[in-house]
């Protein structure tokens, strides 16, 4: 069994040091979104990256995808498909970043 606890976690930057603070991605419709990296995180499961419209305030909702190296071993973003991967890392950014609750 994989432990997706907070002190599993290892901090990466391979998006921000290949594409900087802020992503293009674009949709299924063709339409493109500025993105600002809020993190990058490895765990057991891979490594993952929680991304932030550049338009929203810090409290809005973000977005997390999976980061893959593609063929030239660049990061690449995949949507995470596995629902219960998509939920366990959710769970983990919260725990990482939530406040401390006695």
């Amino acid at each position: 069994m994989t432990d997706l606890s907070a002190s599993n976690v290892k901090f990466t930057s391979r998006l921000l040091e290949a594409y900087g603070l802020l992503i293009e991605l674009t949709d299924e419709q063709n339409e493109v979104t500025v993105y600002r990296i809020v993190s990058e995180f490895q765990i057991d499961t891979g490594t993952y990256a929680v991304l932030q419209k550049d338009t929203v305030i810090p409290e809005d909702n973000v977005e997390i995808l999976k980061i893959i190296d593609d063929a030239d071993g660049q990061p690449e973003l995949v949507t995470i498909d596995d629902d219960d991967e998509w939920e366990d890392v959710a769970e983990l950014y919260d725990e990482l970043t939530l406040p401390f609750e006695d």
